[in-house]
């Protein structure tokens, strides 16, 4: 089993990143994207998303991270991509996948499942601008509308010289809404042969077991599920469910902590390191968010999520995440 900790946009950046995979549960990151237009893009926009770069690609426990880029010009995102393997970037993943109208309307994400053709495209010419060592991944959802295009698009991504493909087992129009469907999966891999790592609605064990066995892919990534539930991959490396939530919750309660205690007392340099430029609204706004998907699994998160809520002070944040 590999585990990959998904590209969430506005989720899971660098300290994010560097707090799920401290553990070592995780096998590889992958960054939020990095969004291709007309121009190549200078070395600092680079660094700002994919702070590793300085560490050789790995996070603080060694895990390796891929950088995502998201656009629809076959040429702009190989010259990027070229840039990001100069760079250090251990592997270049292309997002097919992203739902968001603005991404769209701009023929971005997932909007390009309507083309097979542009897909394959971009994977080929990315392919042949980054050195053969460096992988090329892609990320694609089932299809726009509906799955009607799903092998060919698996099929034109494989035959680019794509390394893996991660599939989210829904369709753009079916958003984050369960289920996923995860049978679709394996239709797709009747198909190519790539290497393929499943990817949609796995919160717990039983999810991955369910996932496995509907698709037939051991590899997952998990998305939302890490962060609701950031134990979840150690979890899954070891296959065993704990009988009570209490120690889950207060290993999970004591991260929080350590993530307040970062953002607040870290030096100034480091929280630059970080891509943090406001320390105080950042923690008020990522640990609002965090809590508000932890309470899908903790029971403990609601009640310290109703206290903070309207809390805009990080200090008073800080010492109720510590009562």
């Amino acid at each position: 089993m590999r585990l990959v900790l998904a590209p969430m946009e506005g989720v899971v950046d660098y300290l994010m990143r560097q707090l799920l995979t401290d553990n070592g549960a995780f096998d590889l990151c992958v960054t939020e994207f990095i969004r291709i237009t007309n121009t190549l893009l200078p070395e600092a926009v680079f660094l700002r998303l994919c702070p590793e770069l300085k560490h050789g690609g790995h996070t603080r426990s060694g895990t390796p991270v891929f950088i995502q880029l998201l656009g629809n010009d076959p040429v702009t995102m190989a010259d990027n991509a070229a840039r990001a393997a100069e760079l250090g970037a251990l592997g270049i993943d292309i997002n097919f996948g992203c739902p968001a109208k603005t991404v769209n309307r701009h023929k971005g994400g997932a909007a390009l499942l309507k083309e097979p053709e542009t897909l394959h495209r971009i994977v080929q010419s990315v392919r042949q601008a980054v050195p053969e060592h460096i992988p090329v991944t892609a990320k694609m959802r089932l299809g726009f509308e509906d799955k009607s295009l799903a092998i060919e698009n698996a099929v034109a991504i494989e035959s680019a010289g794509a390394d893996t493909l991660t599939i989210h087992a829904r369709t753009k129009v079916e958003g984050y809404r369960p289920p996923a469907h995860w049978e679709w999966i394996a239709k797709i891999r009747e198909h190519v042969s790539l290497h393929i790592i499943a990817n949609g609605e796995i919160w717990s064990i039983d999810d991955y077991q369910r996932c496995q066995a509907a698709s037939g892919c051991s590899d997952i990534m998990i998305g939302r599920g890490a962060i609701a539930q950031p134990l979840l991959a150690s979890r899954l490396k070891s296959l065993q469910d704990t009988d009570s939530s209490m120690p889950d919750w207060l290993e999970t309660r004591a991260l929080l902590v350590q993530f307040a205690q970062t953002v607040l007392h870290s030096p100034q340099e480091y929280l630059e390191h970080c891509n943090i430029r406001e320390p105080g609204r950042y923690l008020a706004d990522r640990c609002k968010q965090w809590l508000g998907m932890m309470v899908r699994c903790h029971d403990g998160a609601a009640s310290l999520f109703q206290q903070i809520k309207r809390e805009t002070c990080p200090e008073t944040i800080y010492r109720t995440l510590l009562t």
